[in-house]
């Protein structure tokens, strides 16, 4: 089962369903991608495990670099009715009420490239206001038995 070391703490974690708390800290993010990729993998969907660590990643950095306050990161399957597949859903939130905006990166630019790499890897995604802060979250379409993922 998902592992959870001193410094993020497991909210919940059962099959189909994660959910983990991180101090505003730069170590966050590496524990972030390794709990993701862990569950992915109890899961048995490696398949999408590449893609959706690479974005929770972008999505806590993005997070780190603003926020004071803990960092949430949330994982579920929801059903597909027009497909009859699922999708994976993944949700940051972060204590800051501002919504992230994309920008069009120089290429010079280190940075700035984030929400791009969102937009174009995943199925859709959004943000939207809590009550404290902000949720950024994507989708991606889980493959079917035998398929590849997309």
């Amino acid at each position: 089962m998902v592992g959870v070391n001193d410094s993020a703490g497991a909210v919940a974690s059962t099959p189909g369903f994660a959910e983990w708390s991180f101090p505003a800290a730069p170590d966050s993010v590496r524990q972030a991608r390794e709990l993701v990729r862990e569950a992915l993998v109890d899961w048995g969907i490696e398949a999408v495990s590449d893609v959706t660590v690479l974005l929770v990643s972008e999505l806590v950095t993005n997070s780190l670099r603003y926020a004071k306050g803990p960092i949430g990161v949330r994982m579920y399957f929801r059903p597909l009715p027009e497909s009859g597949g699922r999708a994976l859903l993944v949700e940051v939130s972060d204590p800051v009420d501002d919504p992230p905006r994309e920008r069009a990166a120089a290429l010079e630019d280190e940075g700035g490239r984030g929400l791009q790499l969102v937009a174009v890897a995943s199925r859709r995604w959004g943000t939207r206001r809590g009550t404290v802060g902000k949720t950024v979250w994507f989708e991606l379409t889980l493959p079917g038995p035998g398929e590849p993922a997309r």
